[in-house]
């Protein structure tokens, strides 16, 4: 697995097969790791974040989730063989985490969602041990759901809060989670629960799945992709002429 430099942000590539097996590793040998992807938000929220880049960089595994960022990488000269999304990630380490036995927490979104994301998970994987889970509305006693998270004995932590909230509470807070592995999942407990439709296959793979959510949320989401698309755009071709 080979650490990249990429428009100031790390990244690590790996195919889905090298990091589900990387993971696993990890946990088996209790060694905690904790893991984040970035995609073309995050890159550029990065470059005026400084306490959201300090979070990414503290990552033992920084997956490339987003066909954006892959297509730019290899733009940029960087042999880039895929992308890990995070929901897939995160759909292929339950399965793992059912085949080992090794303990699950889920943490954000509603309720309501996170509730059905749990029924959903445990339907498709019967084996699979919840040993816990908890709304992402909890700011006022962090350290309460923190205690919970510990005490559950889980192993693995999924935090589906939206950036950079997920990525600085994981940073903050890793030492006392007790947990072996944490991961931001961001709105993957809405396609789960069926909140959110995830955009079609050759829309992802052409690296259109921002078309996707304008389309589905035309009102709030015009005006933010096309600012970040706009910026990275920038970023890109900056970093090419200056190559």
């Amino acid at each position: 697995m080979k650490r990249i430099e990429f428009l100031k942000a790390p990244m690590d590539i790996a195919t889905m097969e090298e990091t589900v097996s990387f993971i696993e590793s990890r946990i088996e040998q209790k060694q905690f790791l904790q893991h984040v992807v970035v995609n073309v938000a995050k890159i550029v929220n990065m470059q005026k974040d400084p306490v959201l880049a300090d979070s990414v960089r503290a990552c033992d595994l920084i997956n490339i989730d987003g066909m954006g960022v892959v297509f730019g990488a290899r733009f940029l000269g960087h042999d880039v063989p895929e992308r890990v999304a995070g929901v897939d990630l995160f759909h292929e380490l339950l399965t793992m985490s059912a085949r080992r036995d090794f303990p699950v927490f889920l943490l954000g979104a509603t309720e309501d969602v996170v509730t059905k994301t749990v029924d959903k998970v445990t339907a498709q994987n019967p084996n699979l041990t919840i040993a816990g889970y908890n709304d992402g509305y909890f700011w006022d006693d962090e350290e309460a759901v923190v205690n919970k998270i510990r005490e559950s004995g889980a192993k693995l932590l999924f935090v589906a809060i939206t950036s950079p909230k997920k990525e600085n509470f994981i940073n903050k807070w890793q030492d006392k989670l007790g947990v072996d592995f944490v991961m931001g999942v961001g709105g993957t407990f809405d396609v789960v629960a069926g909140k959110v439709n995830r955009a079609p296959l050759w829309m992802q793979n052409a690296g259109l799945e921002w078309l996707y959510r304008v389309m589905q949320e035309p009102g709030r989401m015009w005006k933010r992709y096309l600012m970040t698309n706009s910026k990275f755009l920038f970023l890109l071709i900056k970093n090419k002429i200056a190559s």
